[in-house]
């Protein structure tokens, strides 16, 4: 099996790994800390139609057989069982969950984050457009993992995600490894002017021309990428420690899930990443 992904820029921060014939990508700076993470594809699952092949939601009508194969497959790729995950039920808001292993098998509610220092836990995000991000101190052995939306974004659930590492267990911000994921990029991502006005009243203006583009019309293309790695950069996050994606779930609609791309009728990529 051969992946060949479209990226938006070739920046190498994105990485392909294929296990007993199920892909999954993992981020080069955060791959060498040595802390197991991952972020499935579409690929190297059983499930059918507009779930093909590798959906992992339980949630949005496929079979929940099928669901759990999947989980099982990507478990056993990336390292680790079906009773070690914790999942977040996300909901566009800027709340963090510090969970345990009381708290495997659950579905953590009212949350768009997840974190902890305890091992045998495998925290899972859920995509299908939106930013994944990714956090390790290997100081603290501390491991989290943000979904950031737009609204998220506004939020600066990021720099929110770093600040409670530091607030809970005294994370150095210039120790943490981040990453940005798969997402929908710029080229990709037309907004409205609602949505564009909150983001400049949010940010700078030097902050927004980076991110911003006007199309006229009322109008705009919104880069997540950058302002995701501008809110990581202001967290105190060193530069040296941000693994920022190529790879754009809209452009790659045959080998990722895009909400965008598929019109709604899709299943669900997730990220992992593992104590």
């Amino acid at each position: 099996m051969e992946l060949n992904f479209k990226k938006a820029n070739q920046n190498h921060s994105t990485n392909v790994h294929i296990v007993d014939g199920v892909p999954f990508l993992t981020f080069t700076k955060m791959e060498k800390t040595g802390v197991k993470h991952g972020f499935s594809t579409r690929l190297g699952g059983v499930s059918e139609g507009i779930f093909s092949s590798m959906n992992l939601s339980y949630h949005r009508g496929d079979r929940l057989e099928a669901v759990d194969e999947n989980y099982r497959r990507m478990g056993r790729a990336i390292g680790f069982t079906l009773d070690q995950r914790v999942f977040s039920n996300q909901i566009h808001s800027t709340e963090i969950k510090i969970v345990s292993k009381e708290d495997c098998g659950k579905i953590m509610t009212g949350m768009d984050g997840l974190m902890t220092d305890e091992s045998g836990i495998c925290l899972v995000t859920s995509y299908a457009d939106c930013v994944p991000l990714f956090f390790y101190d290997p100081v603290k052995r501390v491991i989290a993992a943000s979904h950031s939306g737009w609204k998220g974004t506004v939020g600066r659930i990021g720099k929110k995600t770093v600040e409670k590492m530091q607030e809970v267990y005294d994370s150095d911000p210039n120790d943490i490894f981040a990453a940005i994921g798969p997402s929908i990029c710029r080229e990709c991502y037309e907004i409205s002017e609602d949505v564009a006005i909150k983001f400049r009243e949010e940010f700078p203006n030097d902050w927004y021309q980076q991110f911003m583009k006007e199309k006229g019309n009322g109008k705009y293309q919104l880069d997540l990428w950058k302002t995701n790695e501008l809110i990581l950069l202001d967290a105190g996050i060193n530069s040296d420690h941000l693994d920022i994606t190529d790879v754009c779930t809209c452009c790659n609609p045959s080998l990722l899930f895009s909400h965008r791309a598929s019109r709604g009728k899709r299943g669900n990529l997730a990220g992992f990443i593992c104590l």
